[in-house]
């Protein structure tokens, strides 16, 4: 594959105008989050920030760089009307927007309990079209995820990598740190039908309800069992780790509704997490899932919604899905 920097990708993909910027400004932020992260642990920056955020968890001091960091370039460039972050309550409405009618949601750090054992984390990010580019409210980030009109991740592992959809194809870059470009390595990525891997947090397995159980225990069976291989066990406590991988070889990951989690809805956010890795999950032909309902097709509530989530191969998100 000849070399093709993500500016050259954008530029030759005809997106909307919009679009290509929007892309643009995350690398961005991928490039800056990135450095933050290399130079953290020399500086004891991976530890807490001694705040809590909305969700009522204990904010690491790079959760607040990460989104600080998405912040400012967000609202300095120029094509958002506004922002939703995990790490904020309220909706953020871009200051002297203009024209702009695009709303960014996202998670600037993902599996941020990772950062002090030197783990891989991620930003995780969806685009909205709001239709309108005044008198903006929480009520019109409200969108299923089947209306998303781009998403994508970076993560940040041995190699900083960019993955980026608008939902027909999903396109993978790593970051050239030595041009601070980053360059395509993969385009077209599809996700193999069926693996033998599934991803879930079994320390969860008591409060599991029973078709989860059920489904587990068939993987754990193996040959024996009623899908008739040995499936492996994978987990990285990062969502955006996990389904990268799963991106390129298969699996199923589970982060579903459980005892624990029942008044809530699930564990993961359904506008910033779900949502925009269900869209690149299905445009590389994978499939997403509650168990009982296609997950982009569901109407949130609110700007934290919580979900249970089954993604990934589609065949493994069936055999999960028949068991609920």
């Amino acid at each position: 594959m000849a070399r093709m920097t993500l500016e050259t990708w954008i530029a030759q993909s005809g997106f909307d105008r919009t679009i290509g910027a929007i892309f643009g400004m995350v690398a961005d932020c991928a490039v800056e989050i990135s450095v933050a992260l290399r130079v953290a642990s020399a500086a004891g920056d991976t530890g807490a920030a001694q705040a809590v955020n909305v969700q009522g968890e204990v904010q690491k001091k790079l959760d607040v760089v990460a989104n600080d960091i998405f912040l400012s370039r967000g609202a300095a460039s120029g094509v958002l009307a506004a922002m939703v972050s995990e790490e904020l309550d309220e909706i953020e409405l871009v200051a002297g927007a203009g024209n702009a009618r695009h709303a960014l949601v996202f998670d600037p750090l993902d599996g941020s309990s990772n950062l002090e054992i030197n783990g891989a984390v991620g930003s995780i990010f969806s685009v909205l079209d709001l239709g309108k580019s005044s008198e903006i409210s929480a009520a019109d980030v409200l969108q299923p995820g089947k209306k998303q009109v781009a998403a994508g991740y970076a993560l940040y592992g041995p190699a900083t990598m960019l993955v980026l959809t608008t939902g027909q194809t999903v396109t993978v870059f790593s970051l050239d740190e030595a041009s601070a470009e980053f360059v395509m390595v993969r385009d077209k990525v599809e996700i193999p039908a069926e693996a033998a891997e599934f991803a879930i947090n079994a320390s969860r397995q008591t409060r599991w309800y029973a078709p989860t159980r059920a489904f587990i225990d068939a993987c754990i069976a193996g040959k024996s069992g009623p899908f008739g291989k040995s499936y492996n066990m994978r987990w990285c406590a990062a969502m955006v780790a996990d389904l990268h991988r799963i991106l390129y070889r298969g699996g199923v990951f589970l982060y579903p509704e459980d005892e624990d989690t029942r008044g809530k809805g699930g564990r993961l956010r359904l506008l910033y997490e779900a949502n925009p890795m269900s869209m690149i999950i299905e445009a590389a032909g994978g499939a997403s899932s509650t168990g009982t309902e296609r997950l982009l097709d569901i109407e949130p509530s609110s700007l934290h919604q919580r979900i249970g989530i089954i993604i990934g191969s589609r065949a493994e998100v069936e055999r999960a899905k028949s068991f609920y």
